[in-house]
């Protein structure tokens, strides 16, 4: 995509404003001399270059940007910050909003009182279809989305309690049996489907279940489908996977927590190529992160930090502001019924 600078009162590309800085410089030197010439020109040729260069004219900047997978305290779990610290954080740093994780309790109640608490950043929450909730459980998402204020948004699918996690080592929570999804997810689909400010996250499911889900969410008329951190373990989804799902309408979430775990074999490097793969428009960046990783665990930053780290890492890897932009703030801010 051109990038757009304004130049003359109007946007235009920078090959038109070059042209219209030429156009300036030859009547700019008509009738002076040589010192004076030298002046204008050099002026002229350092406006050009700071035109040219998309880093100049564009930096990464975490103004606007919404995390849509973030832990946070209070939890079950141990978590590095809580939820009115981080909001503050995310706020001083320009960003736009944040979705409060839990993987055992609703978290639309957190998002109401931290947004009073926090006012000037927009906060959302969710619930989980793990075994503190009852597994599979249309009460559990109905009244989430009733809590007060509408902040309850996100309907993650089972994740730590996810057959696929579990690997039949314990009680678990089951979305497909012989090849099919059952009939409680299902209806489940059918639920999320007649509420359309609701988003559906497929969680830590397998990919060939999440292909699955996608289909059927698409066919019962979901609206909006994200695949959480779909190259991160238990979910190791492929390329052409990825390609699919996209196909189908769904989003594809990278983060970044999932590059700093100890033993990590997930690279920018290979969400870079991921990305161009898959297409920006299809893709979501998220941090993942606010989790403690006890030694000898490298640290960790703060969301913020990490969403920052993590869109300049990229960058740096040759993926442009632009579709660092679109994946960062303007797709989650669909998802989420936001202007984008």
């Amino acid at each position: 995509m051109a990038m757009q600078h304004q130049y003359g009162g109007s946007f235009c590309r920078p090959t038109t404003v070059a042209k219209a800085l030429r156009s300036h410089y030859r009547r700019s030197i008509l009738g002076v001399s040589e010192r004076p010439r030298r002046t204008i020109a050099l002026n002229l040729l350092t406006a050009l270059v700071l035109i040219a260069s998309p880093a100049a004219a564009q930096p990464i900047s975490l103004k606007g940007v919404i995390d849509i997978h973030v832990h946070q305290d209070p939890d079950s779990a141990p978590r590095a910050i809580d939820a009115d610290d981080v909001a503050r954080l995310a706020k001083a740093r320009g960003m736009r909003g944040l979705v409060l994780k839990n993987h055992w309790e609703p978290t639309a109640s957190l998002a109401y009182m931290t947004r009073k608490i926090v006012p000037g950043i927009a906060l959302f929450g969710g619930v989980t279809q793990d075994l503190a909730v009852g597994g599979i459980n249309i009460e559990a998402v109905r009244h989430m989305a009733l809590i007060k204020g509408g902040y309850g948004r996100i309907v993650w699918l089972p994740t730590f309690d996810a057959q696929n996690q579990v690997k039949d080592k314990g009680p678990e929570v089951k979305v497909s049996q012989h090849g099919r999804l059952t009939p409680e997810v299902l209806a489940l689909l059918d639920f999320i489907a007649a509420r359309k400010q609701l988003v559906l996250e497929t969680g830590h499911i397998s990919s060939q279940e999440g292909l699955m889900v996608i289909r059927e969410a698409r066919k019962r008329g979901i609206d909006h489908i994200v695949v959480t951190h779909a190259m991160a373990s238990p979910i190791n989804m492929t390329i052409p996977e990825m390609q699919e799902a996209a196909r189908l309408g769904a989003y594809i979430e990278f983060v970044y927590g999932a590059t700093l775990e100890l033993n990590s074999k997930l690279t920018l490097a290979q969400y870079a190529q991921a990305i161009r793969a898959v297409g920006a428009e299809h893709c979501i960046l998220a941090s993942d992160l606010g989790g403690v990783r006890p030694p000898p665990s490298p640290p960790r930053p703060l969301e913020p930090q990490g969403m920052f780290d993590f869109m300049t890492g990229l960058h740096k890897l040759g993926i442009s502001v632009a579709d660092i932009d679109l994946m960062a703030k303007t797709n989650p801010a669909k998802i989420l019924g936001l202007d984008p």
